[in-house]
């Protein structure tokens, strides 16, 4: 695969030699990576995220009490949300949601946080952002609700608590304290922030540091857990074995990234009740004997300190998640469609795997798994976010995946020296990452 891509690096190219110059000692044990490989995971990413997303989307907010969707209504007509409405862009079926070459995809709060960040990270040429990069990032890139089209800014709950926080000149990690925010547990930095897994290819160490901040921009106790949960998943997944199946690489970077969840907290307790109702089942196929328990156990019964507030809190997204991930056996089609399923705020459990799983197989891998080569590489940031630099002038959108695979890969050659104390060689197309027990 490393040998299918050609990367120009242009103007970032004079940066990256200078980092590359810097001394390195050999370690015995480090983990070897291909620059051009991991641009086709990034598009991988971000492709997967998006079809994820706009997938989930179709049935947000549908299904939050009991009867839930099964898996029979799949392919069958999508019911309106608790508010009412559909999704706009779909034909109001339950399906796979896709935008073809020649349209761009949607930015949307799943994705559009992450793609500020990474250009926050190349516009100040650095490897953390700072408190104050953040703050002036998320009013410079982010609408408030009375200067936005349409009244309506894309930001929810923590995240919109924290924006308007950050208006008033409080910075990260005060935008995500109880007493300044009450909404950190909810729509918070557990769908803004795993990128920065992938920031730090199997260094999760690292990852954590680089996303404390902004996973503190918004989120607290097991909201913050939970999130770092996932971001050491991402990292992790340039690190398993690849001679595991799929199914048992999912298992294995769980299981790695459980350690995140302090052994007391609801969402450890939530994790391990999950995973054992999956092993417990002797029917692997049946998701939806484990998402009833759930819906007993913790929105019904408040179980394991857990309290239900909302259907969008990072708990109840948490479980929804957990059980897309054991049942969909890292199967990128299965993922999706029980995570689309299964209720509640349904986009951001699909579009945190569908990136994940998008960047093990690599873009290359989502055209092979949906048997589908004409998906559009464009992507609309403009739709819900602005001041962006309109990299793609003569098409529609602003940026396609390839470009801002290759701006992410410039971002990780300064990350990896840095950061991880490793080695970037331009000439082989190779990282060198010195491992660290996790």
């Amino acid at each position: 695969m490393a040998s299918a891509y050609c990367i120009s690096f242009s103007q970032s190219e004079t940066i990256n030699n200078d980092i590359q110059a810097k001394v390195y000692n050999s370690r015995s044990t480090e983990l070897i990576i291909s620059r051009a490989r991991y641009v086709d995971q990034l598009q991988g990413f971000w492709l997967g995220q998006c079809i994820a997303n706009w997938t989930g989307l179709i049935t947000e907010m549908d299904k939050i009490e009991a009867p839930f969707y099964t898996d029979n209504n799949w392919g069958k007509p999508d019911q309106p949300n608790i508010w009412g409405h559909y999704l706009p862009n779909s034909n109001k079926m339950i399906d796979y949601f896709f935008i073809n070459e020649g349209s761009a995809w949607y930015a949307d709060d799943d994705t559009d946080i992450e793609y500020m960040y990474q250009h926050l990270l190349e516009y100040h040429n650095t490897t953390i952002l700072s408190a104050k990069q953040i703050k002036e990032g998320w009013i410079k890139h982010i609408y408030s609700n009375e200067d936005a089209p349409k009244n309506e800014n894309y930001l929810w709950v923590s995240n919109e608590t924290a924006y308007y926080l950050m208006m008033d000149g409080m910075v990260p990690p005060l935008t995500s304290e109880p007493e300044n925010n009450p909404n950190y547990s909810m729509i918070d930095a557990q769908l803004t922030t795993e990128i920065f897994g992938l920031f730090a290819p199997g260094r999760p160490d690292v990852a954590l540091k680089l996303a404390y901040l902004p996973i503190r921009t918004t989120a607290k106790f097991d909201a913050e857990w939970i999130s770092n949960f996932y971001v050491s998943m991402h990292s992790l997944a340039s690190s398993v074995n690849d001679s595991l199946s799929m199914n048992e690489k999912v298992f294995w970077l769980s299981n790695k990234a459980r350690k995140e969840l302090p052994k007391n907290s609801f969402s450890a307790k939530m994790y391990d009740f999950i995973f054992t109702s999956y092993k417990n089942n002797s029917d692997k196929n049946n998701w939806e004997k484990t998402r009833d328990e759930v819906y007993q156990r913790y929105q019904k019964n408040s179980s394991d300190g857990y309290s239900y507030n909302r259907p969008f809190d990072a708990g109840i997204n948490f479980a929804a998640s957990l059980i897309s991930l054991f049942y969909g056996a890292g199967d990128i089609l299965r993922t999706i469609k029980i995570g689309t399923l299964c209720g509640w705020d349904s986009d951001n459990p699909t579009a945190t795997w569908g990136g994940l799983l998008g960047f093990m197989i690599g873009k290359e891998g989502i055209e092979r798994e949906f048997d589908k080569n004409n998906f559009s590489d464009t992507y609309w940031i403009h739709r819900t976010r602005r001041n962006f630099p309109d990299h793609t002038p003569n098409i529609e959108g602003e940026d396609t995946f390839e470009l801002m695979s290759k701006r992410g890969v410039n971002i990780i050659d300064r990350i990896v020296v840095e950061e991880i104390k490793g080695k970037v060689d331009h000439a082989k197309g190779i990282w060198y990452i010195p491992q660290h027990e996790y």
